[in-house]
């Protein structure tokens, strides 16, 4: 019952972040488009558009970057995993689990704290106006969530391209 659970909650939570991502995308796409528009058409594009532009990207990868990791789908090189036998390659996969929670946990920590400091804080961005700290939150929510996954997931291999065949 706990397992059918974590799978469901791991798999709505994939979905959504997913879904997030594809929006945000979708967003850039449009910005991008109106500030080469009215960069070629009106001769200038407001500051704006590169501004959310860069921010939207960021928050795209780290909000897709933890169901990318769940499905498999991120470059990595499991060579060692097939190779191993059984014990090795199970204390292997949750050194690899292991690590890269410690990661996720980190990450997100410290891109809070750096997020929230007051330095930071106090400044706005030049073209949107706003607080850096927002867009610096992007951070710390993507590590937050790929932490998420990576323990939802649990120390078992991750898929590979073979495994989808």
């Amino acid at each position: 019952m706990l397992i059918t659970f974590r799978h469901r909650l791991l798999s709505f939570s994939r979905s959504l972040s997913i879904a997030i991502a594809a929006i945000l995308l979708a967003t850039n796409v449009l910005i991008i488009l109106y500030g080469v528009l009215t960069r070629y058409l009106l001769g200038g594009a407001p500051i704006w558009t590169d501004e959310l532009s860069r921010f939207l990207i960021i928050a795209t990868v780290m909000l897709a970057a933890g169901a990318v990791w769940a499905e498999g789908g991120h470059m990595r090189v499991a060579l060692l995993e097939r190779r191993l036998p059984g014990r090795f390659a199970a204390a292997l996969v949750a050194y690899q689990w292991l690590v890269t929670l410690a990661i996720a946990l980190g990450g997100a920590f410290v891109s809070y704290r750096y997020a929230m400091s007051p330095s930071i804080g106090l400044f706005k961005t030049s073209g949107l106006g706003i607080s850096r700290s927002i867009p610096l939150l992007s951070l710390a929510v993507g590590f937050t969530l790929l932490a998420m996954h990576v323990l939802l997931y649990g120390p078992t291999p991750l898929k590979t391209v073979e495994d989808d065949q």
